[in-house]
């Protein structure tokens, strides 16, 4: 069953009775050389247990199960988990449930799954563009125990994960996924590689994610509210943009001099070894 193909698709549809929910970002990839690389990407092995997001019909679902030794694939639409028993049926080693991952207790499921092995974890999926943000952050800032997350997600929001200091693009986002893992770009996937065909392109990152993080900061959670207030207000300079966080201009002044930074920069400009310094010394 070649699931990439259109005609496949419009049969299941068919069969099934369940139309695209919009609502749901669902466009389904027609490129198997995608698939390939994804799985390729994530390096998964026969000892692995891969958590999948959004399995969809089963495309990818279908070649990591040929590769892995367990699948937990993770499904919100109701009316695709009988699609799904349907496209896997061949394999044994695949469970779905059918809830909102960002609801689901992934850490607890690892543990269920995986108790000898916790770092023999791999997360993929193809992210519905609307909560691509907050499925990354909820998977980094709750620890979820896994090796790496290869993902599909909207360009533009690849392009501001990979994004470096001083560029127009690099923002909070860019500092959180930095934090935590080291990211590798995988395949850049045009619009018409779906069906139907979003309004924008796409790209597959693996972020493999780090033992520690890149920085050592004395307080995590001050860390990231300094970022937030520094990228809350992008044209404000930092000894204004902080003030938002509640500490007194002269201690945000004399933090910024101690950590050898100019109050009169912007967050976007800031490394993300400047931003832990100004933490640490704050």
């Amino acid at each position: 069953m070649d699931l990439c193909s259109v005609s496949t698709i419009k049969y299941i549809q068919k069969t099934f009775g369940f139309k695209n929910a919009k609502s749901l970002g669902q466009n389904f990839l027609l490129d198997n050389s995608v698939i390939t690389s994804m799985a390729d990407a994530a390096e998964i092995t026969g000892d692995d247990l891969v958590i999948e997001i959004g399995p969809g019909i089963g495309v990818l679902t279908y070649e990591i199960a040929k590769r892995a030794g367990r699948v937990v694939a993770v499904e919100l639409d109701k009316s695709l988990i009988p699609v799904l028993k349907y496209t896997l049926a061949e394999y044994n080693n695949v469970e779905i449930i059918n809830d909102d991952v960002l609801k689901v207790d992934l850490k607890k499921i690892i543990e269920e799954k995986n108790p000898e092995a916790p770092r023999n974890v791999k997360v993929l999926g193809n992210l519905p563009y609307y909560i691509t943000t907050p499925i990354i952050t909820d998977l980094l800032e709750n620890g979820v125990p896994t090796e790496s997350i290869t993902i599909m997600m909207q360009k533009e929001v690849a392009e501001r994960i990979v994004a470096n200091p001083g560029s127009k693009t690099f923002g909070a986002l860019s500092v959180a996924v930095q934090f935590y893992c080291e990211v590798e770009r995988v395949v850049e996937v045009p619009r018409d590689s779906f069906f139907p065909a979003p309004k924008v392109d796409s790209e597959v990152l693996k972020l493999r994610v780090l033992e520690k993080p890149t920085v050592d900061v004395n307080d995590k959670e001050r860390f990231f509210a300094l970022v937030k207030a520094g990228f809350g207000q992008r044209r404000k300079t930092l000894s204004n943009s902080l003030l938002s966080t509640g500490i007194e201009k002269e201690k945000i002044l004399a933090a910024l001099k101690c950590a050898g930074i100019d109050p009169m920069r912007r967050a976007e400009t800031l490394s993300l070894k400047e931003f832990a310094d100004l933490s640490n010394h704050l």
